[in-house]
């Protein structure tokens, strides 16, 4: 039972390592953000058909309602890429990564309106933490500082996050995670589409390793992997574990990309990292009661 449970461990940990490449090849491909994200949508929804076949999972959407809400949520998982992206873009994965994972937070504040849930005072609270955070990472309040664009892009791309997942959070228990993720991606590659026509696609043909690892490395087994170990964990457990990306993130980047944090990084990367470390406890207590 140990050894599972170890296991169980390692795998999880694996798929939060391998999700946290995404912000030093986001950073490095040198294309444009939307035909880099038609490319990682395009070649993980091939990963993942091939892989839902093998599994024998059913590719089929029960209802009406249902295929709006897989779209929607899908508009929103693409509009969620491409603003991280573009936070890598204008300043580093450090601050990308950092901002993007205020999600765990905004997800709190934004549950009540999709479900019975009650809204906690103690939200109030951790979000003046994120915020502190937020100001280390950006003090200075000037729209043409790449540090606070870098921020804002962040943040955009956690709100829309954080919607996606509350849309989907309902289906999770009807669908496999396998599924849901095959058919995000593939909306994607079609409402993308036309970036393939407005947009330099040139630099494809020396991008490909790279953008094979994202949509492989990154997107198929690193988010499949998560989904699977909810099988064996609690959310909060994992959501802990997970919250360990932006770390994982800025090592990688540090060895590949020569990204030095600033102390200012450091400093409210911390703030961000521990409210998302403080609810996940939290909701883990209240799940117990």
């Amino acid at each position: 039972m140990k050894s599972a449970h170890l296991n169980h461990v390692l795998w999880l940990t694996v798929a939060t390592i391998f999700i946290s490449t995404s912000g030093t090849l986001g950073k490095y491909i040198d294309m444009p953000i939307p035909v880099i994200i038609w490319w990682r949508c395009a070649l993980a929804s091939v990963f993942l058909f091939v892989f839902c076949k093998y599994k024998k999972i059913k590719l089929k959407i029960h209802t009406g309602p249902d295929k709006l809400t897989f779209i929607i949520s899908a508009v929103f998982l693409g509009t969620h890429w491409i603003t991280y992206f573009y936070a890598l873009k204008v300043s580093n994965v450090a601050i990308g990564m950092l901002s993007l994972f205020t999600f765990p937070l905004i997800t709190a504040f934004l549950e009540p309106l999709f479900s019975k849930v009650k809204f906690d005072l103690m939200h109030i609270l951790l979000g003046a933490l994120v915020l502190l955070g937020i100001y280390y990472l950006a003090p200075e309040l000037d729209l043409q500082s790449s540090a606070l664009q870098g921020v804002l892009f962040g943040m955009l791309s956690a709100v829309c996050y954080a919607i996606r997942n509350l849309m989907l959070k309902q289906h999770v228990t009807t669908y496999n995670g396998s599924l849901l993720m095959f058919y995000q991606v593939l909306i994607l590659t079609a409402v993308l589409i036309p970036t393939l026509f407005i947009m330099d696609t040139s630099t494809i043909e020396t991008q490909y390793p790279y953008v094979i690892l994202l949509a492989l490395l990154t997107t198929a087994i690193g988010h499949t992997l998560f989904v699977n170990s909810l099988k064996y964990f609690k959310a909060s457990t994992a959501s802990i574990i997970s919250s360990t990306q932006p770390i994982f993130g800025i090592i990688i980047a540090f060895f590949f990309l020569n990204e030095i944090p600033t102390w200012n990084t450091f400093i409210g990367g911390t703030l961000i990292i521990s409210t998302v470390v403080i609810e996940s406890i939290r909701s883990k207590d209240k799940s117990k009661q």
